[in-house]
């Protein structure tokens, strides 16, 4: 699979545009850049049984977070706070950033 960049990274705060969580927001925790994945901080919560083992021995059934595909969040704008579509260009010391395509500012 082609690794290719994605259009939020970690500490971003997203809005979820698709599926079951659609319209809550929330920050991103981890990202998965080889499968395009964005953990999203308590949000899209599943239910994990964890057998006993020596480190927690009695075992039971956690919630945890699960990955959801990036195509399905939008960048929060920090400033606006709305979602906004992103894009990158470079500034004037040659260094990429990304900006706001709604407002045009640095992200």
């Amino acid at each position: 699979m082609n690794k290719k960049k994605l259009h939020v990274k970690t500490g971003d705060t997203v809005k979820v545009i698709a599926g079951d969580e659609r319209g809550k927001t929330g920050r991103i925790i981890a990202v998965n850049v080889d499968k395009q994945r964005v953990t999203i901080e308590g949000l899209n919560m599943v239910t994990k049984h964890t057998k006993p083992s020596a480190s927690n021995p009695q075992g039971g059934i956690n919630k945890v977070e699960a990955p959801i595909h990036a195509s399905n969040v939008a960048l929060v704008d920090p400033k606006s706070g709305e979602a906004t579509k992103t894009a990158r260009r470079k500034n004037s010391e040659g260094k990429t950033e990304r900006y706001s395509k709604k407002t045009g500012e640095v992200i």
